[in-house]
């Protein structure tokens, strides 16, 4: 009977993704794509990758951008921290690898925001290494077709996953069967309705065979999501907005944003304390983004300003046309509450 591995290539030369813009690509668009596919569907990823490449075609000419620029390319794609690593990196690469993308898997994978699986994923798909990933697609197929109990992201369970993932790789054609292991989580092993029915590997599934892919692999441990609560003050002067910049690391970390408090109490204490002058205010319909960890209820207030306050303009704020500040790195909550008052 054909491995695990063979059916696998054999099914991803047939009803795999073909035509996936990194595909083929060198291991810069590789490394670009993988990062930007973490926690990120690939139809969603897929714009936002031809826009990045089309700006910074190079390590180099991502090395040379500025983080702010980056950012406004990430804007809407989430999870920041991976902009801002992947622009660490490129400048680390510069520095220490004449500007190519290293081929050492030890070099690969202390660059910022790359791990295990990434980087193996890269060495696999860009340099043909034989090398195992375990990406939340692929915990999920390898946690069925073995039968591995528990939560992937429990430590002793996750260590069996990267046993078998190691085990199960194939001696030759490791691009393929890397790529074939992502598609199979992402089209056919998906993590409700499985579509077991048309799965190359079904013969040889423990939870098909023994009724548990509902139960495998087990979904993370239950915790109640904490609320918080935020006033963003939307100062207006004709169509221009004051921004303010966010501190570089955390929720939101180097992007611009309306001044943000705690409640409208501060916000309306600081409005004050800055003698600035309202024409008219109004408040906006308060909604929620949830984050990973939490849930963040917003009220915008909107305040027409009779004139722009001088002392506002400090280092890290600016005013923008809304159109302007549309297209600038923003959190995608706050474009949202551009768009509406465009």
């Amino acid at each position: 009977m054909k491995s695990f591995a063979s059916q696998l290539i054999s099914w991803q030369r047939t009803h795999g993704r073909h035509g996936l813009p990194w595909q083929g690509a060198d291991a810069y668009r590789v490394w670009l794509s993988e990062v930007m596919l973490q926690q990120t569907q690939v139809a969603t990823v897929i714009p936002y990758y031809r826009r990045f490449v089309a700006s910074f075609p190079n390590i180099a000419a991502l090395a040379a951008a500025t983080e702010e620029q980056v950012l406004a390319h990430w804007s809407g794609l989430g999870y920041y921290a991976r902009g801002r690593n992947l622009h660490k990196a490129a400048c680390i690469i510069v520095e220490r690898f004449n500007g190519e993308f290293p081929r050492r898997f030890e070099d690969i994978v202390e660059l910022p925001g790359i791990g295990r699986s990434t980087a193996a994923a890269i060495c696999a798909l860009a340099y043909h290494e034989r090398r195992a990933i375990l990406d939340g697609n692929v915990k999920r197929v390898l946690a069925r077709y073995c039968g591995i109990a528990g939560w992937a992201g429990e430590k002793k369970v996750e260590e069996k996953l990267w046993q078998q993932a190691e085990a199960l790789l194939p001696r030759s054609d490791v691009a393929i069967y890397t790529q074939a292991l992502m598609d199979m989580g992402a089209t056919v092993c998906t993590r409700s309705r499985p579509r077991c029915a048309i799965c190359p590997v079904q013969a040889g599934c423990i939870a098909l065979r023994t009724e548990r892919t509902a139960e495998l692999p087990a979904p993370r441990p239950r915790k109640a999501v904490p609320e918080k609560y935020a006033t963003f003050l939307l100062l207006m002067h004709g169509n221009d907005i004051l921004l303010e910049r966010r501190p570089g690391s955390g929720i939101w970390g180097g992007l611009w944003c309306p001044p943000q408090f705690d409640d409208e109490a501060a916000a309306k204490d600081w409005f004050m304390r800055n003698g600035m002058d309202a024409g008219e205010g109004i408040r906006l319909e308060t909604f929620a983004h949830t984050f990973t960890h939490f849930k963040l209820h917003i009220t915008p207030l909107k305040i027409q300003l009779a004139h722009k306050p001088l002392r506002v303009a400090q280092p890290g704020s600016v005013w923008l046309d809304v159109e302007e500040a549309i297209q600038a790195a923003i959190p995608t909550p706050v474009r949202a509450i551009l768009a509406k008052i465009c």
